[in-house]
């Protein structure tokens, strides 16, 4: 059995499972596959990532103790006070003021905020080098 991640021309996604890979396409050659929620028989096997299993890697994987994961999460507590207390929030605007500082030498502005992936693309081909860093909540 093989399940497959399924997109209809309207863009609903939906799973579904068949005998093997090539039962798919017989089904779709048939015109037997359509949306279950819009009916169209317009139906493509969507972007998926394989399960693959390491049974080796997992039964010799050491458990990261507790105290590690307390002391990895207060650190990033810690990372994320320092960068609200030292540098100035810019939200979904960062792409554009991060040019700013950027380009104007004279300024040394500390600024974060958040990005697209292609925002990001756009800066990196630009020579301009950002961090991501693991925004833990305050509450989490």
């Amino acid at each position: 059995m093989i399940k497959y991640n399924l997109k209809c021309e309207n863009n609903h996604e939906f799973e579904s499972w068949f005998s093997d890979s090539k039962d798919f396409d017989k089904l779709k050659k048939k015109n037997l596959i359509e949306c279950i929620f819009c009916q169209t028989k317009k139906v493509e096997k969507s972007i998926m990532a394989p399960r693959v299993a390491n049974l080796k890697l997992q039964n010799n994987q050491k458990k990261i103790p507790q105290l590690k994961i307390k002391k990895f999460k207060k650190d990033l507590q810690n990372l994320r006070k320092f960068v609200e207390k030292n540098f100035e929030y810019v939200d979904n605007n960062f792409a554009n003021k991060v040019r700013e500082v950027y380009y104007d030498k004279k300024s040394k502005k500390n600024i974060y905020g958040s990005t697209t992936e292609e925002e990001r693309e756009e800066l990196k081909e630009e020579g301009i080098d950002l961090m991501s860093i693991p925004w833990v909540e305050k509450d989490n």
